[in-house]
């Protein structure tokens, strides 16, 4: 008898549902606000002492390219985004790291494992994080062409604070069950802007994020499917966890829930036309022991979305679970799917 452990399934099912999908990323639309004051200039000026890295993934930011491959060699992959940039995908050992470079310059940057992150360290006591930084619950970034506030709430100052450093900015994952630091991301002005990863009230001109073309999707999703397998397997070593490997036809199962759910506007476990995760592997023909899912909406990209699966407690039970061996991911848009399976 095939056993189904279905994440994400409780009691309270519609409640929790709500409160995932309102607690994922760039949800609310910015807004126009007037009331910023030209005071609150200051807020947007790096604490003393927090320069630009010298070192490490964020010294590389507004550099060309080029020095990527001198610095990491050729990329294993490159893979598109929605936000005009493409990703340079490196993993080597205990160390991953993507670099979005957009007009032959580095804008951003993802990393975790063992990459180097200065000033920060991956696995590094949030407690000291805190310690030794001046974080705020507001960052004020002015550009000629208006002035954009970001608004943290309680939570993301807690789990996902942004840093000023110099001229960029760090975007730190913090592992909440843990205490500990699990990825950083560091972004130029422009790219922070693109993302929108908070609550912002902006003066002057919207930033423009143009809509990718239909044909540019197909690419991005297969982009972020993979990037969330690397990142899965990058926490599953960090924990003395086995690596999954990729399952193909799971992730059809994936992607097929990830599309329906965009096109149908519903968030669930549950589909109205192919019933539960276990009725889903097995219309596909898949046979196997035992299977969980994790569903999320609206994060920025695969990364974040596996960073909030983790900092979950019955999403995080799925990523570290021992049993599994497989795992297909399914993106379309930003809806994310992950099927974990163990296959007869």
């Amino acid at each position: 008898m095939s056993i189904i452990l279905i994440v994400g399934l409780y009691t309270n099912q519609a409640m929790e549902e709500k409160k995932f999908l309102e607690n994922s990323t760039n949800i609310s639309p910015p807004k126009p606000d007037y009331s910023i004051e030209e005071e609150s200039k200051s807020q947007s000026e790096p604490a003393q002492g927090a320069k630009k890295p010298e070192t490490g993934v964020g010294a590389l930011l507004g550099k060309e390219a080029n020095v990527l491959i001198k610095t990491y060699g050729e990329p294993i992959r490159k893979d598109l985004s929605a936000y005009g940039y493409e990703w340079w995908i490196y993993k080597k050992d205990h160390q991953y790291v993507q670099f979005g470079v957009e007009g032959n310059k580095i804008v951003t940057a993802f990393a975790t494992g063992e990459t180097d992150v200065a000033p920060f360290k991956i696995g590094q006591p949030s407690a000291e994080i805190f310690r030794t930084n001046l974080l705020n619950t507001e960052i004020v970034i002015n550009m000629k062409e208006g002035t954009y506030r970001f608004e943290l709430s309680e939570e993301d100052f807690n789990i996902r604070p942004l840093i000023p450093l110099g001229d960029i900015y760090a975007q730190l994952y913090i592992d909440k069950f843990t205490g500990t630091l699990s990825s950083v991301r560091f972004l130029t002005k422009d790219s922070l802007l693109k993302h929108r990863p908070y609550e912002m009230v902006y003066r002057g001109d919207l930033p423009v994020v143009p809509e990718p073309p239909s044909s540019a999707w197909a690419k991005i999703q297969a982009g972020s499917e993979q990037q969330i397998l690397d990142l899965t397997n990058m926490i599953r070593v960090r924990f003395d966890l086995t690596q999954l490997m990729w399952a193909p036809d799971v992730a059809d199962v994936a992607r097929s829930h990830s599309q329906e759910m965009f096109e149908k506007q519903y968030f669930a476990h549950e589909s109205p036309s192919a019933g539960d995760l276990g009725d889903r592997l097995t219309k596909a023909n898949i046979a196997f022991q035992t299977a969980g899912e994790n569903i999320a909406a609206n994060y920025i990209d695969g990364p974040a979305a596996v960073e909030g699966w983790l900092n979950s407690e019955d999403h995080r039970e799925a990523l570290l679970e021992e049993e599994y061996s497989l795992l297909g991911a399914g993106v379309y848009r930003k809806y994310y799917t992950q099927n974990f399976v163990t296959k007869r």
